[in-house]
């Protein structure tokens, strides 16, 4: 069986943390779409850890770790991070597999990001620059190189095929940079990303179902940055959602057991795009820096704002979600009176439904006040210690959402869960 986590707003929720917690229960952690343009942050023993391309099992040495066919890999970002994770006594080489079929962003997918995103100025999407869209074009384009064509005799052939590709592209920007020392790192990159355990990520995924060994697929990006569902055109290049499990993996839909949601007490996005319930005032910054809400891959000031229940709900019905986990709830220990958006009003018409496109359209989010808790939380392991403030406040975003939650986080080491 496989049990999914994801994001449920515009990514930062704290998923990283939530997967390292959870790992011990499975026996594979999968990575099944998104790029280096995804942070996870883990805090254990005092040390703080972003993975951008490996999957959060990491650090747990009895579980393998999957970066599966819809990811796009940046053999660079790879390398640079195994170097980290090995100088950390945290070894790769032996629980560490990548697919073959997973596509390889090369450097002039990032050149072709950086021109398209100062072509579109004003209307940029906030791209984190890392070649997630054009490799994903390729993808789509038929195009791309995969991690198996590093394999095989004609690769550099197939290589400088793409790069001309791309060379004619760049030059209808009218952009022009020097990349032959990135090319020569890909390179490099490249014959490091050989040593590894290169796998049929399907083959060996369905091996493992069928062995009974559970499996935990790890969502990238958050649900409100899906390609198709999310707030188009400011999302990202993937399918983000619990449907991106089976493409990005390989597996068929019966595999999928539990869909794990998680959310934080509040809301942020990172970059460009509509964000009904963002607070451009004081109490915003209030939560961007208590919260320390800057972005894990690009160190972006995160936009704040409190917690917006049209969109979850969105997220939670096209995920399937049946359990969530709620972060951040010491972010909000000292905070008088907390905001809930439960509905949006557009056109003098109140509505509970997720607008066809958030970015042409006026809207006033509804909101239902609580009353803080301001009670320090981030020494809390049981339910019994939360104050009744935070069981209101779950109780009514359990009954909103349709969905219970199982456990909210009140920091970010591994052991600042608590089970509700």
């Amino acid at each position: 069986m496989i049990d999914v986590l994801l994001g449920l707003q515009w990514g930062d929720e704290g998923k990283g943390k939530v997967v390292d917690y959870f790992a011990p229960q499975y026996d594979v952690v999968a990575r099944f779409q998104g790029g280096p343009n995804a942070g996870h942050t883990l805090h254990v023993n005092g040390t703080k850890l972003v993975l951008h391309q490996v999957p959060s099992g990491i650090l747990h040495p009895r579980i393998n770790n999957l970066i599966g066919s819809g990811v796009v890999l940046d053999a660079i970002t790879l390398q640079k991070e195994c170097s980290t994770l090995n100088a950390m006594g945290i070894g790769v080489y032996d629980n560490l597999l990548v697919s073959e079929r997973a596509n390889l962003i090369v450097p002039t997918h990032r050149l072709l990001d950086k021109a398209s995103e100062l072509a579109k100025g004003k209307e940029k999407i906030g791209s984190t620059l890392k070649g997630i869209g054009p490799a994903y074009m390729d993808m789509t384009g038929r195009n791309a190189l995969r991690v198996g064509n590093i394999m095989q005799a004609d690769f550099d052939a197939e290589y400088r095929k793409l790069r001309t590709k791309h060379l004619r592209l760049l030059s209808t920007y009218g952009f022009e940079e020097d990349f032959a020392d990135q090319e020569a790192e890909f390179f490099a990159a490249v014959e490091f990303l050989r040593g590894l355990k290169i796998v049929n990520g399907e083959y060996w995924m369905n091996e493992q179902l069928l062995q009974n060994r559970p499996v935990l697929a790890e969502g990238a990006q958050g649900s409100m940055l899906d390609v198709t569902f999310g707030t188009f055109p400011f999302v990202t290049s993937s399918h983000t959602l619990a449907g991106g499990v089976c493409t990005g993996l390989g597996i068929a839909p019966k595999h999928i057991r539990e869909v794990i949601g998680v959310s934080k007490a509040y809301c942020t996005r990172v970059g460009s795009g509509p964000f009904p319930t963002e607070l451009e005032d004081e109490t915003g910054e209030r939560l961007r820096q208590i919260g320390s809400e800057f972005g894990a891959t690009t160190g972006r000031p995160r936009r704040c704002g409190w917690i917006d229940l049209v969109a979850l709900n969105y997220a939670c019905m096209v995920n399937g979600v049946t359990q969530l986990v709620i972060t951040k709830f010491d972010v909000l220990d000292t905070f008088e009176e907390l905001q809930v958006c439960t509905a949006y009003q557009i056109n003098d018409q109140l509505t509970t439904q997720l607008p066809f496109d958030l970015s042409k359209t006026d809207i006033k989010p509804q909101y239902q006040t609580f009353k803080g808790w301001q009670t320090e939380t981030a020494n809390f392991r049981h339910k019994a210690q939360l104050p009744q403030a935070i069981h209101r406040y779950t109780a009514f975003l359990e009954k909103e959402l349709h969905t219970p939650i199982r456990f909210i986080s009140n920091g970010p080491a591994r052991e600042q869960i608590v089970q509700v």
